[in-house]
């Protein structure tokens, strides 16, 4: 079927973060004294808003992680976006598909307004996303996996949540888009599919992206 709303997810999906702020946020839980490794931080933090960073290590350990925990992982992550962030491979071409077909299209993320426009700014992305096309877990009450973020996305644009899809790659986004009634298809650049259970459809590169949503390349 064809859709009235893309909404894309944007850490992995549209900037090839994942990598840069996993490594930083493993090396800085190990620093404080709770050992984590690239593999367990994908696992457990991917494609979720950062208070789940302190839930859990609060529940696993009943310690509380310093009160400037926030400010120094996104100063960490956002020097290292300036450094080295690039966009997705393939994206722009679909966002150009997209824009040229006349497909709307939303971004929907669990990070923090300001996190999205430095990675989208270091990335050469922030010509194709306006202000009003962005929202943040900072909108609403709960991230991801509840599906509120989404919901809020597609009211904002005018969209029914059956007429939208999103594109997403983590096991959180898709058991989000899940629960708010939209399709959902997982890229797997990142994680395999079987990790990533409950998506209408898969793709590996981002250039299949416009088939499944049935555009012209």
């Amino acid at each position: 079927m064809g859709y009235d709303l893309v909404i894309f997810d944007n850490d992995g999906v549209l900037v090839d973060s994942e990598p840069l702020a996993n490594s930083i946020l493993a090396g800085y839980l190990t620093e404080l004294g709770h050992p984590t490794s690239y593999e367990e931080s994908l696992r457990d933090y991917m494609g979720s808003a950062v208070h789940r960073v302190h839930d859990l290590v609060r529940e696993r350990t009943g310690a509380q992680l310093p009160a400037e925990f926030d400010e120094t992982l996104h100063a960490r992550i956002f020097a290292a976006f300036e450094r080295e962030l690039k966009p997705v491979p393939g994206v722009e071409d679909v966002l150009g598909a997209m824009t040229a077909s006349g497909v709307g299209y939303c971004l929907a993320s669990s990070s923090s307004h300001e996190r999205i426009r430095v990675g989208h700014r270091a990335a050469g992305l922030d010509g194709w996303f306006e202000e009003e096309w962005i929202f943040s877990a900072e909108d609403v009450g709960q991230g991801k996996p509840a599906p509120d973020l989404f919901l809020h996305a597609a009211r904002q644009m005018g969209v029914e949540p059956a007429r939208c899809v999103v594109i997403e790659d983590s096991p959180l986004g898709i058991q989000a888009a899940v629960a708010a009634g939209m399709d959902v298809f997982a890229f797997t650049a990142m994680l395999p599919a079987e990790q990533l259970p409950g998506a209408t459809g898969y793709f590996g590169d981002m250039m299949q992206l416009p088939g499944l949503l049935q555009l012209p390349v």
